[in-house]
């Protein structure tokens, strides 16, 4: 009989970073807008071709995310992941394609394939109560703990992650902690707060006499600013909680003193419209959230509240000590807002050395806003808060071209930069944006030291410099980009910032010339190809390394990317491996912007080490990436012998498998051999294609590796000649290249009762591979595949 199909709902995973918070003065933050379809059918097209350029399996799904278009053609396709149905953080990626809607490279965090099981050791309510015991403040609320994939460091962890809803310390600053428990082991591994904080004609107090935008209703004027998506201004009268729009008679706004409260919403107001401004004219962004939608502005909040933050949905200001000095000065509006942008782009993670970059963004953007804005009584500089005297001694909060001089941010990159305060590792990237805009040495500015015997830098000016920025923060940065990772050279600041000047500029320009002298002015290194100025393309490794037992192989993906001029031949080749070990690569060849998947076969004498191997791609010009070979023990006998399938008779769920929705039931429809549940591909008598994977790692050295598994097909058609409704068994490798197809089974198979399949997957000894069920049917008269029993016996 033919099953009904439940109806479902789809729910989009998102990153989980900084997402907006909901409070009682507004509501969430519109919606950005909608992703070109086009331009992410293309990339959707080039991802399944090329699923290893992201670190993919057969055990994930995407979600896109958003798109840009260059004026080009040239796109960028941003993607969530999921593995197993989890959400995945830090797995987020970006596809890049060419005009043409080639592969262009990837932008990805992860270092390898995920392969991690999913059962969490430890309970929900125990992650409830460390997150708990995390919070300093007055918690209000624990959510509820969510399962995810950590993939922050670049390789996955089960976790927890709950949300600890409440106050800070103060009583006045909202918090909301989200914290991450390992999963096994139920020890915190992690926590940011996503609430933003600045620590870490009117007149206003600090812009002088300006002019806002403001809307007549009646005979009354309101702080609600109809050029800017109707971005309004309001006075929380000293309070947390209701927030009434600044209204007036004549349209003349505050006296530049503290003592009218107008005053420092007409900072705050003016401050909205420029960094609105600035985003639109200079990076052609339509507002914070970029659809036109304003920002509201906040003043006067709580009582000497000496703090200014952005919630995800609006701009709160406090007023500072004694509540005499406003913290509404235009670089820290523009600072706070900017975090909106980071968020809507790349969502950098808001901890270690993503954090730092986070920061050190809004602390960009919030200078230029400054500069754009040209305010009268408060001209652009490179201090961050240098107006709102926080310190109480007329310094500013940070300084760009010497962070070291507020005696906590780092000037320099080190190895202990990821363990310091966001606020302080954004040091590394103010310094380094200094250097690109002005230079080192003394400037008008300020004077700013190189690191160590790094060479002097010749500034290309902050129109540049800022186009650099946001370029790499809008198509290049993952959430988990940082300033070194040995693990994922390419998922770097640096790395990343010269793709922007390239893609700007062109390659081995002066631009990118500064950049790359910029980045080591401040001690962070690279890896940066070499530079050519004729046709040429860059080879890249997904995944970079791979462990094997003697006697198998491990394959990896070679992808090309034109870099300039024109697209040309590239021939691969591998040199450095071990003795008894060859190298294979198919195609053998590739016009620049495809790829080749690279096969490395050890023989039973290989010795076991670690090797680097050579990936050379000769065109032009000869490109080399670097793959990290590991062979393991010393070969021979079977290592690990035994069942291999996780949840092989499907009692336990989806537990061990990934499956389309309602493939894994112990509905009554079919009856399962043994036990309740089965595994139901089909049957709708519709046009329909269903899965079941699960991926498996098979020790080497064995005599037998046996899977098996009980069939039952059962069918409403009718016919004994054509095969209309077909289930394929396939071996995938980590990948997603089909291996082998074991057998094709369809409605011309149809019996009662269940019959036992068996095959040998000896040939993949070594490896980690994917079984894969595929059930498709056509638009009439069902057919139902239904597996159940599987085994994959190693001896």
């Amino acid at each position: 009989m033919k099953r009904a199909l439940a109806a479902v709902s789809a729910v989009l995973l998102t990153s989980g970073l900084l997402t907006c918070v909901v409070t009682p003065a507004h509501a969430a933050p519109p919606t950005s807008p909608a992703p070109d379809a086009s331009a992410a059918a293309r990339a959707a097209t080039v991802l399944r071709a090329n699923p290893g350029a992201v670190q993919g399996s057969s055990a994930e799904s995407y979600q896109v995310r958003s798109t840009k278009v260059d004026p080009s053609g040239a796109a960028h396709t941003r993607y969530t992941r999921t593995y197993q149905g989890l959400r995945v953080y830090g797995g987020d990626f970006v596809i890049h394609t060419a005009p043409n809607g080639t592969y262009a490279g990837s932008s990805v965090g992860l270092a390898a394939p995920l392969t991690l099981a999913t059962s969490a050791r430890t309970t929900a309510a125990a992650a409830k109560k460390a997150a708990s015991a995390r919070f300093v403040g007055k918690a209000e609320a624990v959510g509820t703990p969510e399962l995810f994939v950590d993939a922050s460091s670049g390789q996955g962890r089960l976790a927890w992650e709950t949300v600890v809803s409440g106050w800070q310390p103060d009583g006045q600053t909202p918090s909301r902690l989200h914290v991450i428990t390992d999963a096994t082991t139920n020890a915190t591994v992690g926590s940011y707060d996503e609430i933003e904080s600045v620590v870490g004609s009117g007149q206003g107090i600090y812009t002088g006499t300006v002019s806002i935008d403001t809307t007549l209703s009646g005979s009354t004027y309101q702080m609600i600013d109809p050029s800017h998506g109707n971005g309004r201004t309001c006075d929380m009268n000293n309070g947390t909680s209701t927030c009434t729009t600044f209204t007036d008679a004549d349209n003349a706004w505050g006296t530049g003193a503290n003592s009218n409260r107008q005053s420092a919403g007409v900072d705050a107001h003016f401050g909205a419209a420029k960094t609105f401004d600035y985003f639109k004219n200079t990076h052609g962004r339509n507002g914070i959230f970029g659809n036109g939608t304003g920002v509201p502005s906040r003043v006067h909040y709580g009582n000497n509240y000496v703090n200014a933050f952005w919630d995800g949905a609006q701009m709160t200001y406090g007023d500072g000590s004694s509540n005499s000095r406003p913290l509404v000065s235009l670089d820290v509006a523009g600072h706070e807002m900017s975090h909106g942008v980071t968020e809507a782009l790349a969502g950098l993670v808001y901890s270690g050395e993503s954090g730092g970059l986070n920061e050190a963004t809004s602390d960009i953007f919030g200078n230029m806003v400054e500069f754009y804005s040209a305010a009268p009584s408060d001209p652009g500089d490179y201090q961050v808060g240098e107006k709102i005297n926080i310190n109480g001694n007329g310094t500013p909060l940070r300084y760009m071209y010497n962070p070291s001089l507020d005696g906590s941010s780092d000037s320099c990159w080190s190895t202990s930069t990821k363990n310091k305060d966001v606020h302080y590792s954004s040091g590394v990237a103010n310094h380094f944006f200094f250097n690109l805009a002005e230079g080192t040495g003394a400037t008008s500015y300020g004077t700013s030291p190189v690191c160590g015997s790094a060479p002097a830098v010749t500034g290309i000016g902050r129109a540049k410099a800022e186009k650099i920025w946001y370029r790499a923060l809008d198509v290049y940065f993952t959430s988990n980009t940082s300033y070194v990772n040995t693990t994922t050279p390419a998922n770097t600041a640096r790395a990343y910032s010269l793709r922007a000047a390239t893609d700007l500029y062109g390659s081995c320009s002066t631009e990118y010339k500064a950049v790359q002298a910029a980045w080591t002015a401040v001690n962070v290194a690279g890896s940066d190809s070499t530079c050519s100025t004729g046709n040429d393309f860059s080879v890249a490794l997904s995944p970079t390394a791979g462990s094997v037992n003697p006697g198998s192989s491990t394959s990896t993906t070679v992808s090309t990317a034109t870099t300039s001029g024109s697209a040309q031949t590239v021939t691969f080749s591998a040199s450095g491996l071990p003795s008894g070990a060859s190298a294979a690569f198919s195609p053998a060849s590739v016009t620049s912007g495809g790829s080749s998947t690279l096969t490395i076969s050890t023989s039973a004498s290989t010795p076991p080490g670690t090797y680097s191997v050579t990936v050379n791609g000769a065109g032009a010009v000869t490109r080399s990436a670097t793959y990290t070979l590991t062979v393991n023990g010393t070969g021979g006998g079977c290592t690990a012998p035994g069942q291999k399938l996780a949840n092989p008779g499907f009692e336990s769920g989806a537990t061990g498998w990934t499956a389309s929705s309602g493939v894994i039931t112990n509905a009554s429809g079919q009856a399962a051999r043994t036990g309740s549940y089965k595994a139901w591909l089909n049957g709708y008598g519709t046009t329909r294609t269903e899965t079941l994977a699960q991926s498996v790692t098979l020790p080497s050295g064995c005599s037998s590796y046996a899977l098996s598994f009980w069939l039952h097909i059962d069918s409403a058609e009718t016919t004994t000649s054509v095969a209309y409704d077909k289930l394929n068994v396939q071996v995938l490798n980590s990948g997603g290249t089909v291996l082998a197809t074991l057998a094709t089974y369809s409605n011309l198979n149809k019996a009662t009762g269940y019959s036992q399949k068996s095959f040998s997957l000896a040939a993949y000894a070594g490896q980690t591979v994917s079984l894969k069920f595929t059930g498709t049917e056509d638009s009439s008269l069902q057919t139902s595949f239904v597996v159940d029993d599987t085994a994959l016996t190693v001896s």
